[in-house]
């Protein structure tokens, strides 16, 4: 069987910043015939509930930052990535969730040091890795288009 990595919130587990879910079961139908492998950085780095975090442009790449700290949460985020996929060879298709920092494919945020808007095209730090190791990435609400289709 196909694997799929899928943001632990769309399936259902209360994981977002708030502690609560996005539980999406119509995208969870078109995944019948995939073994579903959750995950979240965030909540394994920092629990739920947990202050939110924006990715900011800077110099050195885009970090993503504390809104109540200002420390940048990017490391622990990037080693749980990498974790990730190291632990789960083979996965053949990778959903994030649409706008996160650590799971949006190809929606999450870009901020300036100002938190000025930079764009809405950015891609998460988890999602990044998926990437980088050729995975077919997908935000959850483009997948269910697609497929819907």
């Amino acid at each position: 069987m196909k694997k799929v990595a899928i943001s632990a919130c769309l399936i259902g587990q209360k994981c977002r910043y708030d502690a609560t879910d996005n539980y999406d079961v119509k995208l969870l139908e078109k995944l019948n015939d995939y073994i579903v492998i959750p995950f979240c950085p965030e909540d394994f780095a920092f629990g739920s509930p947990r202050p939110t975090m924006d990715l900011i442009e800077r110099i050195n790449g885009i970090k993503a930052i504390s809104n109540l700290t200002g420390d940048d949460l990017s490391p622990p985020i990037e080693r749980y990535a990498e974790r990730f996929f190291d632990k789960h060879p083979g996965i053949d298709l990778y959903i994030g969730k649409d706008r996160s920092p650590s799971c949006g494919v190809c929606s999450a945020k870009i901020y300036n040091n100002e938190k000025k808007l930079l764009r809405t095209s950015g891609v998460g730090l988890m999602s990044k890795e998926s990437k980088r190791r050729d995975i077919e990435s997908w935000d959850a609400q483009e997948y269910l288009a697609k497929k819907s289709e």
